[in-house]
């Protein structure tokens, strides 16, 4: 029988890192302001990695002592080596504890230091259990998975979203940032569901965006000019279902750009047009699946289910900054409802849809099992197309335990860069505050059913203080959007 104590041997070996008698390795991580050393121990470095392996027996000893040698790594940050080298020591990483952002800095990080076993280990952690969190920061994930190139099975994952949900990607303010690799992926996907002639109003788009020196209007172009586009686009122009575009829309977006085509491709492109039962010599690529949705029906509904005239007074005094509370008679601000959960649903989407384009606005949740009452106000408006953090140093969030109006606590904005984050998964992330610090989540298109939505400090320290509640993550009963209107105007 065979006993094996794993656990004792990883904890002896992790106690070994305080050991500075022995270390021979000094790692200088950072960048040169807030540059920190750690120190380590040739053998284990060569026999737990093959990356430093290779990095000491390229590396000199130092001059002053033959036996010290020093690596340089100015791109990875203190924090993340500090795990990295608990884990090549003792072997452990508590991905369920770690903040998320740390989590991903940490799998693109060992990826780039070769420690495949974990970097697999990491991507399929992300996959499985931090979807939600992918979602939220979309175009930021996709951006570096195709950076680094590397990470096959989340560019598969979210690959399998942008088909289902190309505005993602194509509507994005960053789309144009979008490397040539990644485009490529995304056209060759037979159920991108999006129409063709969309598709290639995007590609030129983007081609164009890369040649900042093109004459913005298209008459004035040479044949260089169309060379130049034809030569950035040339590995997605074979993906385009140019056999699949309305004749209108030939007419209208590809044949002013026909000079991108080769000759044959437009000559059996104009003959399709006019005589489609007779076979043409280019390959003609199958249709792509589209599907279209149905945005929901407004309804008038009263003043709220959820808040009375005296929490509208205390939301409109914390907008004006007041000391003290407004009374109920002196309110300044309408409160005009714009959304409520229980009428026009609690998918994230239709947050979205309802919401896009009001400024002003206050988001008001009430917590299953407590009646807690949870939100934000948002001076900015809400957009469905953008991407990414916000900033504003007006906006705030704010509880009520138990729903009570003396029990109030709230949080104004601590770091404006980060107040609000408009996400990229629409579908399944509605408003976001801060880093977490309250947002809405559900990967069932429903706040009410999954505990997703949350509640607690961030690790970026937006905000204040932190309105969390006994469970961090939770389900509402209901939700509204209100429009604050000043009475004046």
């Amino acid at each position: 029988m065979t006993f094996k104590f794993l656990e004792k041997l990883s904890q002896d070996l992790t106690e070994l890192l305080n050991d500075k008698e022995e270390c021979n390795i000094v790692i200088e991580v950072d960048q040169e302001q807030n540059k920190k050393t750690f120190t380590a121990h040739s053998a284990v470095l060569r026999y737990r990695s093959s990356y430093f392996n290779k990095e000491l027996a390229n590396t000199i000893p130092n001059d002053d002592n033959n036996n010290i040698k020093t690596i340089t790594k100015p791109n990875i940050s203190s924090q993340i080596f500090e795990i990295i080298l608990k884990y090549i020591y003792g072997g452990i990483i508590d991905a369920e504890n770690m903040d998320t952002k740390i989590l991903f800095e940490l799998l693109i990080t060992v990826n780039k230091l070769e420690f495949e076993e974990l970097s697999e280990k990491l991507e399929n952690f992300f996959i499985k259990s931090k979807a939600s969190w992918i979602k939220t920061h979309f175009f930021f994930v996709y951006n570096s998975i195709f950076k680094h190139n590397k990470f096959q099975n989340l560019e598969n994952f979210c690959n399998d979203i942008i088909a289902k949900h190309p505005n993602l990607i194509f509507e994005s303010t960053e789309f144009t940032s979008l490397p040539e690799s990644a485009l490529v992926s995304i056209l060759n996907r037979d159920d991108l569901q999006m129409k063709e002639s969309e598709i290639w109003d995007y590609l030129i788009k983007w081609g164009i965006s890369r040649n900042p020196t093109l004459p913005e209007k298209l008459e004035e172009w040479s044949d260089e000019n169309f060379t130049t586009l034809k030569t950035t686009v040339q590995q997605c122009l074979p993906l385009i279902r140019y056999f699949h575009v309305s004749s209108s829309d030939v007419m209208d977006k590809i044949k002013p750009y026909k000079k991108i085509l080769g000759r044959q491709l437009w000559n059996d492109l104009k003959q399709f047009l006019l005589l489609p039962d007779r076979p043409v010599k280019s390959i003609i690529l199958p249709p792509r699946l589209v599907l279209t949705q149905e945005l929901p029906a407004r309804v008038n509904e009263p003043f709220s289910t959820i808040i009375n005239e005296e929490h509208t007074a205390m939301f409109s005094s914390w907008i004006d900054n007041q000391p003290t509370s407004y009374s109920s008679r002196n309110n300044p601000y309408e409160f005009q409802l714009i959304l409520r959960g229980s009428k026009d649903g609690f998918a994230p989407r239709t947050f979205w849809d309802i919401c896009d384009g009001h400024a002003n606005t206050i988001v008001i949740t009430k917590v299953e099992g407590t009646n807690d009452i949870i939100g934000g106000f948002n001076p900015l408006a809400w957009d469905k197309a953008k991407i990414g953090d916000v900033d504003t140093n007006k906006s705030f969030i704010f509880s009520f335990k138990g729903g009570n109006i003396h029990n109030s606590i709230l949080s104004r904005v601590q770091n404006s860069m980060c107040a609000l984050c408009y996400p990229s998964f629409k579908d399944e992330c509605g408003p976001c505050f801060g880093c977490d610090e309250f947002v809405m989540v559900s990967d069932v298109s429903d706040f009410t059913q999954d505990k997703l939505n949350r509640c607690f400090s961030s690790i970026e320290n937006c905000y204040e203080e932190s309105i969390s509640t006994a469970n961090n993550t939770f389900s509402i009963i209901d939700y509204e959007v209100f429009k604050v209107v000043n009475k004046s105007i």
